[in-house]
C-alpha cells in the first residue's frame, strides 16, 4: 500500500512541475533571457576587458543586454554592451563564443548621431578590435 502512495505522490509532483514550473521557466526566459547565457557573459567579458588593459575608470557603462533578434550561431545569444568615457557616442558589443568560451567583439557598433538617431556602423573606431565578428553572419 505504501508503494502505491509513493508512486501517486511522485506522479502528482512531476505533473505539477510540468504543468506549472515549466511554463513559468519558459516565460522567465522569454522575458529576461537565458540565465546561463547571462552568467557566462557577465563572467567572461569584464575579465576580458580587464585583461585588455581597460580599467573601470575608462568605461562609462558596461552591462548585459539581450538582443531581440537572431545573431551569429557561433556566439551565445546575450551581449555585453560597453560605452567608453572617451567615446560616449559609440556603443560596443561583446559576445562569448560557444566553443572555448572566448570573448569576441562584434564588428557592428551603434553610433548616436547629433539628430538623436542611432546608426549601426562597422567602421574603425578607437576601441574597435581588428579581429571582430559580424553578429549577423551564420544566423540560420
Amino acid at each position: 500500500m505504501k508503494l502505491k502512495n509513493r508512486i501517486r505522490v511522485t506522479i502528482i509532483v512531476l505533473f505539477t512541475f510540468f504543468i506549472i514550473g515549466l511554463p513559468l521557466y519558459i516565460l522567465y526566459v522569454l522575458n529576461n533571457g537565458n540565465p546561463y547565457t547571462k552568467f557566462l557573459v557577465n563572467k567572461y567579458v569584464p575579465k576580458y576587458l580587464e585583461d585588455k588593459g581597460m580599467k573601470d575608470e575608462e568605461i562609462l557603462t558596461g552591462h548585459y543586454v539581450e538582443p531581440s533578434y537572431l545573431i551569429n550561431k557561433a556566439v551565445y545569444h546575450g551581449h555585453y554592451e560597453v560605452i567608453f568615457k572617451d567615446e560616449p557616442q559609440t556603443t560596443y558589443y561583446y559576445g562569448v563564443i560557444r566553443k572555448g568560451k572566448n570573448v569576441i567583439q562584434f564588428c557592428e557598433k551603434d553610433v548616436n548621431l547629433p539628430n538623436g538617431y542611432t546608426e549601426t556602423s562597422t567602421e574603425k573606431f578607437k576601441h574597435g578590435e581588428k579581429n571582430c565578428l559580424f553578429s549577423f553572419d551564420q544566423r540560420f
